[in-house]
């Protein structure tokens, strides 16, 4: 018996969101026109054409359910989150049915003649149990061999039930196919009482549901499977984020150094998280009184995100501050960094300035890796300082990175800051940063600095974490 619904569809594009809620919608009314139809049938069993006429109405209805199913769940996929992948590449979130495959079944019907045995198959229905049509229908007593073993006891007390308390069919069991397929179907029937109100026979539609079953499991696999995902990625957040937290230093907002003897610098920072993506950042500041009185001021930025970037950042931090408390320039530093980095097992690169303040004579050195020169603002107008020569931290082995001095003065004001403020060679940028010379100019302290380059380049909408370190030289 031909399905109703089962006109074969050309392949569509992907619908939008609207487009699946208008069929959803039309889904439902046509379900419910279908059953007002159905609860107007003769329930007589010995009315045959109203029989299967309420069997026809009641196949429909499990058809219109399942396109319903199928189509909230294509609506979850177009609600899903777009570009998660699962091992293989394949698209996470909710699924359809696979292109070219009907979301309705193969139909087949039966009947069963209990006092004469005989049995009635249509055609279609050989075809789903996978028979030779030359071959006789199955009795009811045969109809479990063709069944797997575990289902049959199921299928055993469904007709049991129907013949022996005149309960309706409506179940499913899988039969194993000789391509060592296995294919689902379901049987929904009832029995047909004669006069003494005794079973005289049973009829049956049968329907394949086998593409439906596996599409219906991949929707679930996949969601449990992006649910794994988004927990992982939270717990791998919450590590990131305390890992962060625990390297970078543990001062907020304003510091003085050095911290014991005269105080030559404030120094301000602020870190400014992606607003695009949970993941954390490797990018990272920081500011260290070194043995004399001296300062390190440091930024740097490890690429990529997550938990392993985190740590690769913490221990690029713990390099430079051992280096700088052991008296190393800062452009040979760079070159312990670089082979740190080119020592791992993981390959990575980075950037990174590095600088050192002698307050005895208000020298900065510094040096760079790959990074953005930091920027100099006196007396209302600013510049960027001269950058000596350094790649990328880990793009090469053995190299060798130059070093600058400039000489301050006290009021001077030295910004820091990763390219995910500024990009190294956008100079439209760089100049809105020296555009904010006068606000350094009357600011009181580092922190009203800071707060000014955040205000200028925005904290809520960022493409890419950030780091921004103002230090202000005070004698």
């Amino acid at each position: 018996m031909p399905s109703p619904l089962s006109a074969d569809r050309p392949a569509a594009q992907p619908p939008r969101r609207g487009t699946v809620d208008a069929l959803i919608s039309q889904t439902r009314r046509l379900r419910g026109d279908v059953d007002a139809v159905r609860r107007g049938t003769s329930a007589d069993g010995a009315d045959t054409e109203g029989r299967w006429q309420r069997a026809l109405c009641e196949l429909t209805l499990h058809q219109l359910s399942d396109v319903d199913d199928h189509l909230a769940q294509l609506r979850d996929g177009l609600d899903a989150p777009a570009g998660d992948a699962d091992e293989s590449g394949a698209p996470a979130g909710p699924v359809a049915a696979r292109p070219g495959v009907s979301l309705l079944s193969r139909v087949g019907s039966a009947e069963w003649n209990l006092l004469t045995d005989e049995a009635s198959w249509s055609g279609e229905l050989y075809a789903i149990l996978g028979r030779d049509p030359a071959a006789p229908a199955l009795t009811l007593d045969e109809l479990p061999s063709l069944v797997l073993e575990e289902d049959r006891p199921q299928l055993t007390a469904m007709v049991t039930d129907c013949l022996i308390d005149a309960r309706r069919i409506d179940g499913e069991f899988r039969i194993p196919l000789p391509d060592d397929m296995v294919r689902t179907v379901h049987m929904m029937g009832e029995p047909v009482l004669d006069d003494d109100g005794n079973t005289a026979s049973m009829w049956a539609v049968l329907r394949d549901v086998s593409e439906l079953r596996r599409s219906q499991r991949a929707v679930s696999e996949t969601r449990d499977s992006l649910e794994r995902r988004r927990h992982i990625a939270r717990a791998e957040h919450r590590i990131a984020v305390e890992l962060q937290e625990a390297v970078l230093p543990p001062w907020r907002g304003a510091l003085r150094l050095p911290q014991r003897g005269p105080q030559t610098l404030d120094v301000a920072a602020r870190y400014l998280p992606c607003s695009t993506t949970e993941l954390i950042g490797g990018d990272w500041y920081d500011a260290l009184e070194l043995p004399g009185g001296e300062s390190l001021l440091s930024v740097g930025d490890l690429t990529g995100h997550g938990v392993t970037v985190t740590s690769g950042m913490a221990t690029l931090i713990g390099a430079v501050r051992g280096l700088a408390m052991a008296g190393t320039e800062p452009g040979q530093l760079m070159a312990c960094l670089n082979q740190l980095l080119d020592a791992t097992g993981q390959p990575a690169l980075g950037s990174a300035v590095c600088c050192r303040y002698r307050p005895a004579t208000r020298t900065l050195v510094w040096a760079q890796a790959g990074h953005p020169a930091p920027l100099l603002f006196r007396d209302g107008t600013g510049r960027v300082l001269p950058t000596p020569d350094g790649v990328l931290l880990g793009a090469t082995s053995g190299a060798v990175y130059g070093q600058d001095e400039v000489t301050l003065r006290p009021g001077d004001v030295l910004l820091l800051h990763t390219d995910g403020l500024v990009p190294r060679g956008d100079t439209a940028a760089v100049q809105r940063l020296l555009d904010l010379a006068p606000r350094f100019a009357e600011a009181e302290t580092s922190r009203d600095g800071v707060r000014a380059v955040v205000e200028e380049f925005g904290e809520g909408e960022r493409e890419d974490d950030a780091c921004v370190l103002v230090a202000t030289v005070l004698a």
